[in-house]
């Protein structure tokens, strides 16, 4: 099993707490964030210098994958998510793209709760301003999907993704081949199914419902 989110703030072990405190035990390995993703990309990219626009959970990573975090010619502009976003940042990072530097982000999600602005929203000034759109690593690419696959040894044919969401787990699910399971107690409702040109398997109310064989 791998609890896969799209959220790159926290670590493996910060999210581990946050279930426990919640009297939720689940091992520390069971987490596969897009911080921990966009590293794995990384890994097999040409370069290792990154100019990073991100918290702790997102540099702790890239550190781990053998990259040095800097602003004098980097290799890549990776944009994660960050309260401390601003003017200077926005500028660096779009001159570092258009001067040749590869545009990553870990999801492309617009906001979180409240409305609060996530990776998809900080892309966008560097977007228009460069030109250039980020390979975004999170759901609903399905490259996510291979990689969470490789971190616990699975395969596609015997997968089965479970998420609330239609636009990034269950079309994630649907790109990368597996089965796929929604449960309508979260951001979809049954009404944006019918939205969209894919389908989940199967639809649930919630994962207490869940019954297939």
């Amino acid at each position: 099993m791998v609890i896969l989110t799209n959220y790159p703030v926290q670590t493996g072990k910060d999210l581990q707490n946050r279930l426990g405190a919640a009297g939720i035990n689940v091992p520390e390995e069971c987490f596969y964030t897009s911080a921990m993703a966009t590293a794995d990309f990384l890994k097999h990219q040409t370069g290792n210098k990154a100019y990073v626009i991100g918290e702790g959970a997102l540099t702790h990573e890239l550190y781990k994958a053998g990259f040095t975090i800097t602003d004098i010619n980097p290799d890549f502009v990776i944009v994660g998510e960050t309260r401390s976003y601003n003017w200077e940042m926005i500028h660096k990072a779009a001159r570092f793209v258009v001067e040749g530097a590869r545009f990553i982000a870990t999801n492309p999600d617009t906001h979180g709760p409240a409305f609060s602005p996530a990776c998809g929203a900080l892309c966008a000034p560097i977007e228009r301003i460069s030109g250039r759109m980020p390979f975004y690593v999170g759901k609903p690419s399905s490259w996510i999907i291979r990689s969470a696959l490789n971190h616990i040894d699975g395969h596609s044919d015997n997968t089965i993704i479970i998420g609330d969401n239609m636009k990034t787990d269950i079309l994630a699910g649907f790109q990368a081949g597996l089965e796929t399971i929604l449960v309508t107690s979260g951001v979809s409702q049954l009404s944006d199914v019918e939205q969209e040109p894919f389908r989940p398997n199967h639809v649930f109310a919630c994962t207490g419902d869940i019954d297939i064989v």
